[in-house]
């Protein structure tokens, strides 16, 4: 390939892909009439400079240059000899700071780059292969003014924009101003990014900056929440959003829907898909799986491990040009906790020759590559100062088998599940058996564990009852929903069976196909009574609004900082139908999920106190500067907090300190009343009728409920610890494996260990130890933690190894060397004076794993009997040959 000639590459693929997307290729000629041309690539067409490769012309006029260099050049730079052209051509339509055609390609067949040279601020961008005839009459006829009018109209215009969401479509805006067509919107969970988003498109149809709108999700729950979304927006002229611009969705199932549900969505005819026409404005609401298929048939779904995939069957492929969109907007683009699922994400977008807009609560890698950069970011914890978000309350359950794992003794009775039928069987073990705690509902369940987790969240649930006069809605995370041994269907067993209050209040709510309608009980989840425990794995992780959610807990353990914020935001929105004043977290790994993520996402977890810190207290710290900010940041979060919980006699009473008794705007400009009027400010603050007001005011009237008793029975126990949490042996080994699974590709050394053994060397290993003791796994303590869990003494390699893949075999670093010196052996034999020296290097790569030439000069083993002039001389002069064969075997 890397010696086809440029004419083959434009004959076999680069006119391939011209006549794919409507062009038709024809040389030229001095007779050649080019108005009669309407969709036509002509080659060696003649300008002031040179002729170029290939002219676009439609209509009868010149709107493209496209230059072709062979498949094995690069041609990202190429694009300068289309700009040449561009100036120098004698067909103009038009002029824009010395280009006389505005559309300009390169290619090599393979590549293709573009440059639309009209505005200043553009530049050139890949793409999927090359727009259509139709795609450049119509880029060359839209309209060029919306970035004026964006600036010209306020977003005070739509209704019920809250401060952030305003500056969130201005900043949006702002960098679509600037021309660039990638950015990422980082708004935290419930903080209500799609009905902003709703917003923002409306604006950007109101411009005419774009027309055919694609909203991308990854669930049919988000896309039919998106659609109600749109459907209810109210535009400034007082209509319905799909009054005024035609509003589409992919096609639903009936049981994505209640029975008694009316859903109004009209389905998207496949010819706005495979013939954009510039008179149709419209948003189109589809899941990323099927958007897929109907780019890349049924065969590029790939089910992803772990992660429940909703399936298209009645999707098809589709001839779908990339100009089908101007703007594509995926929700959730977080998602994507498999390189899988990126990859469906990415081959998707970079589809399209479209504006793209990312929006999630947890920007990461994945998704920064590709949306390029954050253009906006709004936190949970400003959420939660702003009063928009309700605080959390962090619970520790502690479970020794959960944390430690199961032991069972020889002649103990067990039940086997036949896991192809279900069919359960008794039998005594003959021998002990041990199994550690991340093979908990993987290989084995312990249902004492289970129940007894339920009972204590149960007496919590009580609890929360006799104080608010409310049951909390509950959402459970399981470990899985695995025919005959699902973790949610015991889950859900246990708790009806411990709440007591039938069968309708506990459901489970999953991808599996035995769930009856999984997005209708959602839906009942959010607007009814019951359920009021939901079970899931992965299917309300993200993305789902139910702001009702008091109690979120983790029976399954959570590697994920993406998927543990997602998780959380489970919980975080506000509901004043209920005074929700915040939300618990119930940890049931003894808190080792708090400690693990507490630095490494917005969520700003405090470890759970037996006490809170008194308000006055808090106050007098602010008083005396006692780390202030801190304690400013608390006051508000608990300002908040009351405001959400105090009726309407409460605000009136509170009128009397803090105008229009309005405590929320108290609390959010609160830094500024410090900084500005400090003295004023604490006074009120110390004041003794307005901290008792604070701490003892009216609450609304509760509702009455019928209360079902539950038995609380309680084994296990809340813990509060002080200082920093540890990790378990088992905790820390599965920690350090994610660290090496998602950082395989960033260290070399990684990388050579599983793929280049014969590039070992003591840079290498140096190299390894180094990067591993940044990120806090000093090799010491991953011994240790090995000795402890599989009950031997790993080097270095065989942990990383073992972090990758299970099944690898654990050896000591004597034995890694035993095996690599018979590995040496086994094909050669050796004088004795050669075997004494393979003996010193055994005693110096135990202790090292890796040798080189110079280590003979400078370890004492090697310089005291001769160092490398002897070593050499004793084994011919093939000595650093015989290394590099030593250091691949031991990183075999």
């Amino acid at each position: 390939m890397s010696q086809e000639l440029e004419s083959k590459t434009r004959k076999k693929r680069v006119d391939k892909k011209l006549n794919a997307t409507g062009w038709t290729v024809i040389p030229y000629s001095a007779r050649l009439d080019t108005s009669r041309l309407t969709a036509h690539a002509v080659e060696e067409f003649p300008t002031d400079s040179g002729p170029a490769d290939y002219a676009l012309f439609v209509n009868g006029q010149l709107l493209g240059f496209l230059e072709a260099k062979r498949v094995s050049v690069g041609v990202q730079n190429v694009l300068e000899q289309a700009k040449r052209y561009s100036r120098t051509t004698f067909n103009a339509v038009g002029s824009w700071r010395g280009y006389r055609t505005p559309f300009l390609y390169s290619s090599n067949g393979e590549l293709v780059y573009f440059l639309d040279v009209r505005e200043e601020r553009n530049i050139f961008r890949q793409l999927a292969g090359f727009h259509t005839p139709d795609a450049l009459r119509e880029m060359l006829t839209r309209d060029q003014n919306g970035i004026a009018w964006l600036q010209s109209y306020s977003t005070d215009e739509i209704e019920k924009l809250r401060p952030y969401q305003k500056d969130a479509i201005a900043a949006t805006e702002d960098a679509i101003s600037k021309g660039k067509r990638a950015m990422l919107v980082a708004m935290a969970t419930g903080t209500g990014k799609t009905f902003k988003t709703v917003a923002q498109i409306y604006r950007l149809l109101e411009s005419k900056s774009v027309k055919r709108v694609l909203f991308l999700v990854d669930r049919r729950a988000l896309a039919a929440q998106a659609v109600r979304a749109f459907s209810s927006f109210t535009t400034p002229g007082g209509n319905k959003f799909n009054q005024e611009y035609e509003l589409y969705s992919q096609r639903f199932k009936r049981e994505d829907f209640g029975e008694d549900e009316a859903f109004d969505s009209t389905v998207l005819p496949n010819a706005y898909l495979t013939n954009p026409n510039e008179t149709h404005t419209f948003v189109y609401v589809c899941t990323i799986q099927r958007m897929k298929i109907n780019l890349f048939g049924q065969d590029s779904q790939v089910e992803a491990e772990d992660v429940e995939i909703e399936s298209e069957d009645d999707a098809e492929k589709l001839d779908i040009p990339i100009h089908a969109f101007d703007l594509i907007v995926a929700d959730e683009c977080h998602r994507g906790y498999t390189a899988k699922e990126t990859s469906a994400w990415r081959e998707t977008l970079n589809y399209f020759d479209a504006i793209k807009i990312g929006l999630t609560a947890t920007p990461a890698a994945h998704s920064l590559s590709l949306f390029k950069e954050v253009v906006y970011r709004y936190t949970t914890d400003q959420a939660i100062m702003d009063g928009w978000l309700v605080d959390y309350e962090p619970i520790e359950i502690e479970s020794e088998v959960k944390i430690n794992g199961a032991f069972l003794r020889g002649g103990e009775a067990v039940g086997i599940i036949d896991t192809e039928t279900g069919v359960e069987t008794y039998d005594e073990l003959e021998d002990e058996r041990e199994f550690a705690s991340t093979e908990i509902e993987r290989k084995i369940t312990v249902p004492d564990t289970n129940r007894k987790i339920i009972k204590e969240v149960a007496k919590f649930a009580s609890k929360h009852e006799q104080e608010t006069g409310r049951f909390p809605k509950i959402l459970i995370f399981a470990v899985n929903d695995l025919a005959h041994t699902s973790h949610a269907d015991q889950i859900v067993q246990i708790c009806k069976e411990e709440f007591g209050q039938g069968d309708d209040f506990v459901q489970k709510i999953t991808g599996s196909k035995s769930v009856d309608r999984p997005l209708q009980k959602i839906r009942e989840f959010r607007n009814r009574p019951n359920p009021k425990v939901v079970v899931t794995v992965d299917m309300l992780t993200t993305g789902v609004d139910i702001p009702s959610i008091e109690f979120v807990v983790f029976m399954r353990p959570v590697k994920s900082r993406i998927l543990w914020v997602q998780m959380l935001g489970r919980g975080t929105r506000r509901c004043d139908e209920i005074h929700k004043t915040h939300f618990k977290i119930f940890d049931c790994f003894g808190g080792s999920l708090i400690e693990y993520f507490q630095n490494t996402s917005d969520f700003k977890i405090e470890p759970p106190r037996k006490d809170p810190v008194p308000l006055s207290k808090v106050v007098e710290n602010i008083q005396n500067n006692v780390d202030r900010n801190y304690n400013l940041n608390l006051l508000v979060k608990r300002l908040q907090r009351v405001e959400h919980g105090m009726s309407g006699e409460g605000r009136e009473q509170l009128s009397a300190y803090v105008p229009d008794g309005d405590l929320s705007r108290f609390a959010r400009e609160l830094p500024r009343h410090l900084a500005q009027d400090f003295t004023g400010t604490m006074n009120l603050l110390r004041d003794l009728g307005f901290q008792n007001l604070l701490l003892d005011y009216p609450k609304p009237p509760k509702t009455f409920l019928i209360g079902y008793g539950v038995e609380d029975t309680v084994t296990s126990r809340v813990t509060s610890r002080a200082g920093q949490y540890t990790q378990s042996p088992v905790d820390y080994l599965d920690t350090f494996a994610n660290f090496v699974r998602e950082n395989a590709d960033q260290i070399e050394a990684i990388q050579i260990l599983l793929a280049r053994p014969q590039a070992w060397n003591t840079e290498a290993l140096n190299q390894l130890r180094q990067a591993l003791a940044r990120h806090q796994f000093q090799e010491p303590e991953l011994q240790k933690a090995h000795e402890q869990v599989h009950h031997k003494l790993a080097d270095i390699i065989s942990m990383v190894k073992r972090a990758i893949a299970a099944d690898i075999p654990i050896y000591t670093a004597e034995e890694r060397v035993n095996r690599a010196l018979e590995a040496v052996m086994a094909n050669e034999s050796f004088t004795e004076e050669q075997s004494k020296w393979l003996g010193y290097i055994r005693q110096h790569l135990i202790e090292n794993l890796s040798i080189e030439i110079d280590d003979f000069d400078n370890a004492p083993i090697f310089r005291n009997r001769g160092g490398e002039r002897k070593a050499s001389k004793a084994f011919q002069g093939r000595l650093e040959q015989l290394l590099e064969f030593i250091n691949s075997a031991i990183a075999a």
